[in-house]
């Protein structure tokens, strides 16, 4: 299990109503809860519980096995997708904790994946209700709070908008090697329909005459095109080429369509 198990980016302890939970942030910046600091904090069975996750096809689908950094060195753990805990503690039956638990539970379905996730975002390592109380200070240190959280939200839109125009940028470039330049060349699609032609052309010569038309078609194309190749021909002169083209296919015996 050890060889297949993930590594994480980032370890962090969370301190959630008096219970420490382990969560770690992947390469992809998702975030994964240790399925056993959950457990252990709700007084219910691990095993159990991991058994649960994996018959369930979208709980499943959040599980994992990764490497957990301990005072005895790096070892495997199971972990859960923080925003499939809530649907994984909605399963949890009130029976399965004791009397002085079933708060808990409550509490860990309503906020624990926010929290968790939180930790990642703006550092806050712990769900103290008093913590937001000090904040509301007007503290060095409580500026020194906001500060920070203010310039992780402008990082973090920064980094959103960064992506957003990459992405854009991506799609323009896609587009265009798509459409071709339309200051220059012709688009492929433009470019298969000047092949179909001139195959259209030779076909008729070629049975009148016997011989393979096809070099001659395409030299009196680029000849009178001033080009090398048919893919090369200036997509301002696409019309002329297929108004050219299929006025030498008419005066052709027959009429082959293309």
């Amino acid at each position: 299990m050890a060889d297949k198990a993930l590594e994480p980016i980032e370890q962090r302890n969370v301190e959630f109503y008096g219970d420490e939970l382990t969560a770690v942030r992947l390469e992809d910046g998702v975030v994964y809860v240790s399925i056993r600091h959950m457990t252990d904090a709700l007084g219910i069975d691990a095993q159990a519980q991991t058994r649960r996750i994996n018959r369930n096809d979208v709980l499943s689908d959040g599980f994992m096995v990764a490497k957990m950094t301990t005072i005895k060195g790096d070892r495997p753990a199971n972990w859960l997708r923080v925003d499939l805990v809530p649907l994984w503690l909605s399963g949890v039956s009130t029976k399965s904790v004791n009397d002085e638990a079933r708060p808990k539970l409550k509490r860990f379905q309503r906020e624990a994946a926010k929290v968790l996730w939180e930790a990642f975002q703006d550092g806050r390592l712990t769900a103290d209700p008093d913590f937001e109380a000090l904040l509301a200070q007007d503290t060095p240190e409580a500026q020194a709070v906001h500060m920070a959280r203010a310039m992780l939200r402008l990082a973090n839109n920064q980094l959103i908008m960064r992506g957003q125009l990459d992405d854009h940028e991506g799609r323009l470039e896609a587009i265009e090697a798509t459409l071709g330049d339309p200051g220059r060349h012709i688009t492929p699609d433009q470019a298969m329909q000047i092949s179909q032609a001139v195959k259209t052309v030779a076909m008729k010569l070629s049975k009148a005459s016997g011989r393979n038309e096809y070099g001659g078609v395409y030299g009196e194309l680029y000849r009178k095109f001033g080009i090398t190749s048919y893919k090369q021909m200036p997509v301002a002169k696409f019309d002329e080429a297929m108004a050219w083209l299929n006025e030498w296919r008419e005066s052709a015996e027959g009429d082959i369509p293309f």
